[in-house]
């Protein structure tokens, strides 16, 4: 499992992703310098809120926590539920991006695995600020907004957790591999109430 999560910093990246995807490609910084954080976040989300992705206005303090634990413990396992129970995709930082793919397409394509699922922050205004501005991109052949937005919200519950038991079952799956319990990832999740809105939507598709 080591190995193969290893794999994820030098995949290949989907079609479909822009490559060197600067805060400057998706917005304009300098017509923003004399607005405050408030004004910027509402600007933020009235432009993703447009389109189909996920977005996000971080605060500092919660970045540097998510940032500095992402420098000792870069990859980390999501449960997205389906259907007929859960998908376990994996997450690697690179730099300020957190690229996830399925589980499933690492162990079978190894180093070929590319990323389903891109998570793009932007720290550019978080001294002056106070934010860190968070949008996405997204394999749709293998997820929706809904699913990729369970996935991204899975990185503030497993990172940016107060809780020490929680944010152990990252650094278990960084340090001690063998000893981490894949059922434990899944009893937070159910925990959390973060996979509910899913399993609704998955439900009603159903009936």
């Amino acid at each position: 499992m080591e190995q193969k999560t290893d794999a994820l910093g030098k995949q290949p990246v989907s079609k479909g992703f822009t490559k060197d995807k600067t805060l400057s490609s998706v917005f304009n910084v300098e017509m923003v310098k004399d607005k405050t954080a408030e004004e910027i976040k509402q600007i933020w989300q009235q432009y993703f809120s447009a389109k189909d992705t996920v977005y996000a206005v971080i605060p500092k303090e919660k970045f540097d926590l998510i940032w500095n634990r992402a420098q000792s413990c870069p990859t980390f396992l999501c449960a997205l539920p389906r259907r007929d129970g859960y998908e376990f995709f994996v997450g690697q930082w690179t730099g300020t991006e957190l690229h996830f793919t399925a589980l499933i397409n690492i162990q079978t394509r190894g180093d070929a695995a590319a990323s389903q699922l891109i998570l793009y922050h932007y720290p550019e205004l978080k001294e002056e600020k106070g934010i860190v501005l968070m949008t996405a991109e997204m394999d749709s052949t293998f997820l929706n907004v809904v699913e990729a937005q369970c996935i991204a919200n899975q990185v503030q519950l497993f990172y940016a957790t107060d809780r020490k038991e929680i944010y152990g079952l990252v650094e278990t799956f960084n340090f001690r591999p063998n000893e981490f319990k894949y059922m434990s990832v899944i009893a937070e999740l159910e925990q959390s109430g973060l996979g509910a809105e899913l399993k609704r939507a998955q439900n009603q598709d159903k009936t």
